[in-house]
């Protein structure tokens, strides 16, 4: 299982076009239905850093086929202050988090 965080800062006056682009993703999502696939985002309290935390397995990741998410990454780096970080995630400890 492919486990990933990314995280992102976007400038001011971009989080609201940011989350909406986010959104299309996940209703994008909720109609394909990909198998294996779990994924979350989250907007932190400063109101400008998202998190997405992604689990995905086999080698196939279903968000590299997403028109949603292809429009979602087309000038991330105009709306980001800090660009995305993007790192694999090693579980250590879960508790009915990740099977």
């Amino acid at each position: 299982m492919r486990q990933v965080i990314v995280r992102y800062k976007v400038k001011p006056g971009q989080a609201e076009l940011n989350e909406q682009l986010v959104k299309a993703v996940y209703e994008e999502l909720r109609e394909t239905k990909p198998a294996g696939f779990r994924y979350a985002t989250f907007r932190l309290d400063d109101g400008l850093s998202f998190t997405h935390i992604s689990f995905a397995e086999g080698d196939d990741n279903p968000l590299a086929h997403s028109k949603a998410f292809a429009k979602f990454t087309d000038n991330i780096a105009d709306r980001c202050e800090i660009p995305p970080q993007v790192s694999e995630m090693h579980v250590v400890g879960n508790y009915q988090l990740v099977d």
